[in-house]
């Protein structure tokens, strides 16, 4: 199907539009757009799970709510794929997640439908009652609605909000989007808690009609309805079975099935005469309508550019974090007290096969990196090992945790830091590129930075049975770059070639991108060592000795500039009485926009190419 093809996607320009379909023809629509996005998506990669299945909602909202008068916060942004065909943005969809092209999550700056930007788990209810809350101060009128989904309850901030917004507010809806998963499938009481709502979907229906029968009884039926509501009687708990969402100060209308739109349609409506703030369960099923995805969402919930046909990705490189999974494995197998823990991403981060072999073990406490931390702390206390698994980008959460419950201590334990450096298409929110610069100035943290699979395997080994305190190994997405064939690994840190003119410093994957770029300086007449740190802090002192010696140092950083290792390396030279010249090429004061990982680091300076170009002096 082309898109000129699309009997009604074509004619949508923005919600308005929707407006003038009946619900036979908002059900084709739904059809063609999923159609779009998995072309899309097998183009381009990005988030097929999240959004195939909230395509009806998605439609349902935007056909009901006054957009963008009334506004949408979704939570963390995956699936917003949808809200972007449906608000002007549709011929531009082959863009998504391209440089310069659409984010794969809303943004301010492309859309006034997009509320709040977001890439992050559980922020929703926190920013959308922010943004009810001014609105009622300037007296404005709309509605204003967060989409959060069910993976996302298990974040500590989504019930700091709910706790906050609760019976304050008229005009504030929350949807809950519930499909049983966040990337992996939920754990926990709150998991458990939905699954019980979800068996019982009767209950609110027995509770209007005990309240119809009430209201319409003479004399005792008014204050017999009051006191039911008021009393904690095992009577009240009976007929008034709340849901948490009800203590808490919401009306709870639910669950509701998210692929039956005249249902959600209805739902949405009816809310919107409820003089409080709301809460509406909508049940759906994440990949709904591609059978792969319906199969296998954890799979397709962040994927590379795939086959449509069979489902397969185009690109099946092994990579860093295979690997780490299976070294941790290795290691457990010989060391009981090896505990492998993970916030919601066990595929993510390479840990279903070990969540399988030691399942006593295995931990996956949901989207809270907080609690992740300090529950590994807690484990630690008891001899236990505990290694954390988690993207960098998603570690910035537990920065307290780390320093006062983990690093103050002197507890040990791992940081598997999967993602580190640029990630490429997810843009800002993703890039892991502050870990670095956070971890080093907190005392009692160790920190390696492996280029190839058996560095890692190097590091883990030390991490796990040669330092005390927190160690942090940090790795990039992807498999391995580039190795030269006389490369080998040192202890602390590798110096590769013997030049004299200068010596390029850099760590992680970048080496490789140096050891290119070495030669090409090579053949134009300059003579380079490259010295590689493997242990990025503290960092060696024999190393910036070795360094001080040339009279030329350049840096190579993939990280922030501001607190990273090239600025303290910097220092420690000045500290050595160096005279010569350094420069630093690391990331200065600014985010990293969405492109691809080589696009990203041909920006930075920091492929080889860049690397020739600084290093080209008369």
């Amino acid at each position: 199907m082309n898109s000129s093809e699309y009997e009604y996607l074509d004619k949508i320009n923005s919600p308005s539009d929707l407006k003038k379909l009946s619900i036979e023809e908002l059900n084709i629509l739904c059809e063609e757009i999923r159609d779009k996005l998995i072309k899309t998506v097998s183009k381009n990669g990005g988030h097929l799970s999240p959004n195939l299945g909230t395509v009806e909602l998605t439609v349902a909202m935007h056909y009901v709510y006054n957009t963008p008068n009334d506004k949408i916060v979704w939570d963390v942004g995956h699936q917003s794929y949808t809200h972007k065909i449906l608000t002007g943005r549709k011929d531009r969809l082959d863009t998504i997640r391209k440089k310069g092209g659409l984010s794969g999550f809303p943004k301010r700056s492309e859309s006034p439908y997009d509320a709040f930007n977001v890439g992050h788990s559980s922020t929703s209810i926190s920013a959308a009652y922010g943004i009810a809350r001014a609105r009622a101060i300037k007296g404005e009128k709309g509605r204003t609605i967060a989409v959060i989904g069910d993976g996302a309850l298990t974040g500590g901030l989504a019930y700091e909000g709910l706790n906050n917004a609760g019976r304050s507010n008229k005009n504030f809806t929350v949807i809950l989007n519930d499909n049983k998963m966040s990337i992996s499938r939920n754990v926990g009481s709150i998991a458990k808690y939905l699954t019980h709502i979800r068996i019982r979907p009767g209950y609110i229906k027995i509770k209007k009609i005990v309240e119809k029968i009430l209201i319409h009884t003479p004399v005792i039926g008014n204050p017999l309805r009051k006191l039911l509501l008021h009393s904690k009687s095992k009577l009240r708990i009976s007929v008034y079975r709340n849901t948490i969402f009800e203590d808490l100060g919401f009306v709870y209308y639910g669950p509701v099935d998210g692929h039956d739109i005249g249902k959600l349609i209805d739902a949405l409506n009816a809310s919107k005469n409820v003089n409080q703030a709301v809460i509406i369960h909508v049940v759906t099923t994440k990949g709904k309508g591609y059978h792969f995805a319906e199969e296998d969402p954890r799979s397709y919930h962040g994927i590379s550019s795939f086959d449509i046909e069979s489902g397969e990705p185009i690109s099946s490189k092994k990579g860093f974090s295979a690997r780490f999974g299976e070294i941790l494995c290795d290691i457990a197998k010989k060391d009981k007290r090896i505990c492998a823990i993970t916030a919601a991403m066990k595929l993510g981060t390479g840990l279903a096969k070990f969540s399988h072999d030691y399942k006593e073990r295995f931990f996956d406490v949901g989207i809270a990196e907080e609690h992740a931390v300090t529950f590994a702390a807690g484990l630690a206390t008891e001899n236990m090992i505990p290694v954390f698994a988690v993207y960098s980008s998603f570690l910035q959460r537990a920065y307290d945790q780390i320093i006062h419950d983990a690093a103050a201590q002197e507890i040990h334990m791992v940081l598997a830091i999967d993602r580190a450096g640029i990630v490429g298409e997810d843009g800002e929110t993703h890039q892991g590129v502050f870990d670095v610069a956070m971890l080093s100035s907190i005392p009692n943290v160790t920190i390696y930075s492996p280029c190839y699979f058996d560095e890692l395997g190097d590091a883990m080994n030390k991490a796990i049975y040669k330092h005390s305190g927190i160690v942090a190994i940090r790795y990039p997405r992807g498999g391995q770059p580039y190795r030269p064939n006389d490369y080998k690994t040192g202890e602390v840190y590798s110096v590769y070639g013997t030049g004299k003119d200068a010596v390029i410093v850099t760590y992680g994957r970048i080496f490789a991108n140096a050891s290119n770029a070495k030669e090409i300086l090579e053949e134009k007449g300059k003579k380079i060592t490259i010295l590689k740190l493997n242990r990025i802090h503290p960092i060696s002192k024999e190393a910036v000795k070795i360094c001080s010696e040339f009279k030329r140092v350049y840096f190579f950083e993939e990280g922030m500039e501001n607190g990273g290792v090239g600025d303290k390396f910097r220092c420690m030279l000045d500290d050595e009485g160096y005279t010569g010249s350094y420069e630093l090429t690391a990331i200065k004061d600014k985010f990293v926009p969405q492109s691809t990982v080589d696009e990203a680091l041909s920006e930075l300076c920091l492929d080889c190419a860049g690397i020739v170009n600084k290093l080209t002096w008369n």
